[in-house]
């Protein structure tokens, strides 16, 4: 997984605890430690993909634009992650059977394991996150 996850997760955690109100992304990005322009980045992400929404202006920010119970972790990492547990495979010499082969075989193995991943993730919601967050006050 990469670090746009876990902002990604950190954004919409944030904004379903607040419901009412917009949340500007510097005030999310000093939440999460991390520069403004980088959780633009991933809340330009979050817009695109219908998760959030976004006023521009005085009193603008962001709010979300689901139900944090409709929103899974898997939801999250297909537009942040996916393919990111594959590996990264040297050129190989191809006329050794190994090298030949080796990128394939891998890419088999680590697609089944990102579908059970995605299984795993797919168990919790930004809902339950929430709850987790709220109850360890």
């Amino acid at each position: 997984m990469n670090s746009d996850f876990t902002l990604a997760i950190h954004s919409l955690t944030l904004l379903a605890l607040q419901p009412d109100r917009m949340s500007t992304s510097e005030y999310i990005s000093e939440s999460a430690g991390v520069h403004p322009v980088r959780i633009r980045k991933v809340l330009s992400l979050l817009k695109k993909h219908g998760f959030i929404k976004s006023k521009e202006g005085t009193g603008g920010g962001f709010i979300f634009a689901l139900d944090p119970s409709e929103v899974n972790l898997w939801d999250i990492y297909k537009i942040t992650s996916e393919g990111a547990l594959q590996p990264k495979c040297p050129e190989s010499n191809e006329q050794c059977i190994v090298g030949a082969n080796m990128q394939r075989v891998l890419f088999t193995i680590f697609l089944g394991a990102e579908d059970h991943v995605g299984g795993y993730l797919k168990d919790y919601t930004i809902k339950e996150i929430v709850d987790l967050v709220n109850q360890n006050q």
